[in-house]
């Protein structure tokens, strides 16, 4: 992956452009397979866990002669602790600064929850997306609606809800998509990048992402944890990169702690014998050597750290406010 150093520019003489596009939405709405999807790469996490993204990850995508920074928020949720008040507050900021947004809504949430026949996450989903639609209306900025999770609804609900969605008069167009097959994300993508400003290109026409290195390492060790520990782990870890070598021969040596609260904790990411967290480190290590396209060592330390999510200086390498 590149670091950004300056402007770059197709060599030929045609316009071109390049801005913003935050995806906002409730967790677990798909925001984060959306944002892969568009850029065509693996620059967000992406769990069955909701609220994995906890803070603005940029990909950048590419539509003919425009370049699309993604803005990959954390989901709107009502917030309880200091994390949850920095990761909501971080979501709307990626929203303010950004050329377009759009509300990616679980449509087949929805139409349960509008069935009667939902789930209690789908009705609390359904709340959270009830906050940001009114957040909306109160800002007074349109936002593109997409329908997501279109593959398992029937036609004629999609028209119905998104005819009543419009009715709130908060969106100036919908798409309906398919974040994980890909259906509909084509036209979506060709349509924020007509509504990119003319202007030279932000980022290298090759790079995907603007995330550090250090910071997606953690990321992508932070998504295998929750994949294998979804249930018996609540929100209560952290991954931190300690350390980062290139070596000589090309490939990389990286250190990792995962923080943890208490002992339990400890012992349920061990697993017996060690496998749980060698299942972890393996899938981790095959990722991040598909990411950087070299040899990965890593190594992952587990240690508890009481009351981690309190730490001023985790919140600064994330990029989030403490004081939230």
């Amino acid at each position: 992956m590149n670091d950004m150093t300056e402007t770059t520019e197709p060599t030929d003489n045609s316009p071109t452009r390049a801005g913003f596009a935050a995806v906002i939405g409730a967790p677990n709405a798909g925001k984060s397979t959306l944002v892969n999807k568009l850029v065509g790469a693996k620059v967000s996490i992406v769990t069955r866990k909701v609220q994995t993204t906890r803070f603005p990850v940029r990909g950048v995508a590419m539509e003919g002669r425009a370049q699309v920074i993604l803005v990959d928020t954390p989901g709107v949720f009502t917030p309880r602790r200091r994390l949850d008040r920095a990761m909501v507050r971080s979501a709307w900021a990626g929203a303010d600064d950004a050329e377009a947004v759009v509300h990616l809504v679980d449509a087949e949430g929805e139409i349960a929850v509008m069935e009667r026949g939902a789930s209690a996450a789908q009705h609390r989903s359904a709340e959270d997306d009830r906050t940001i639609v009114e957040r909306l209306k109160q800002s007074g900025r349109k936002a593109i609606l997409a329908l997501n999770k279109i593959d398992s609804v029937k036609r004629d609900k999609l028209l119905a809800l998104a005819d009543a969605r419009f009715q709130e008069g908060i969106y100036s167009e919908v798409f309906m998509v398919s974040a994980t097959s890909g259906s509909g994300v084509a036209d979506l993508k060709a349509r924020l990048g007509e509504l990119m400003p003319e202007g030279p290109w932000l980022y290298p026409e090759d790079q995907t992402a603007d995330l550090p290195v250090r910071l997606l390492a953690a990321e992508i060790t932070r998504e295998k944890l929750y994949l294998r520990v979804h249930e018996e782990l609540p929100y209560a870890a952290a991954v931190e990169t300690t350390a980062f070598e290139e070596k000589k021969d090309g490939s990389a040596r990286i250190e990792q702690s995962i923080y943890v609260e208490r002992d339990g904790q400890r012992a349920i990411l061990l697993g017996k014998g060690g496998q749980t967290l060698k299942w972890i480190g393996q899938k981790s290590r095959e990722d991040l050597a598909e990411i950087l396209d070299r040899p990965i060592h890593l190594f992952l330390h587990v240690k508890v750290m009481e009351n981690w999510s309190e730490r001023r200086d985790f919140y600064q390498d994330s990029g989030l406010e403490f004081d939230a």
